[in-house]
């Protein structure tokens, strides 16, 4: 399984409250979760995000409360992965309950820059910057 586009790209310590605010929270609807993804951080990310998308990240992404939310609402949005640094212990089980890809990844995080074209091999773990030619391997 694969996944290409664009890059979203975010510092570090990105928590659940801007990744899902609580006030979405009062609804079961995975669709409407994923119409308010990233707004408090990014409120241009759902206008642009498209199919197989990237987002990537620094450090402990997905810190905060521990809800399933915020997976489901990335998910949802259209993405194809996440690549961090690292990931909060909650949000990275979480991901895996709801079957959002995540890959942990600091190389790639250090070259890949907002907007650059990226693919992703989730059966070897490589990640491909199309738009720099350089490729980088997720840890295991």
């Amino acid at each position: 399984m694969n996944t290409k586009g664009k890059a979203f790209k975010y510092g570090d310590h990105v928590d659940t409250d801007v990744i899902i605010p609580a006030r979405y929270l009062n609804t079961s609807s995975h669709a409407e979760l994923a119409m308010h993804c990233m707004e408090d951080i990014d409120k241009d990310y759902i206008k642009q995000v498209k199919k197989g998308d990237v987002i990537v990240a620094g450090d402990n992404f997905g810190c905060g409360s521990s809800r399933e939310h915020a997976p489901i609402a990335i998910k949802e949005s259209g993405a194809g992965c996440v690549i961090a640094n690292s990931f909060a212990r909650i949000f990275f089980r979480n991901a895996i309950n709801t079957g959002l890809p995540i890959l942990e990844c600091p190389a790639a995080v250090k070259g890949i820059s907002a907007g650059d074209s990226v693919e992703v091999d989730f059966d070897t773990g490589v990640i491909k910057n199309l738009t720099k030619n350089e490729t980088y391997q997720a840890q295991p």
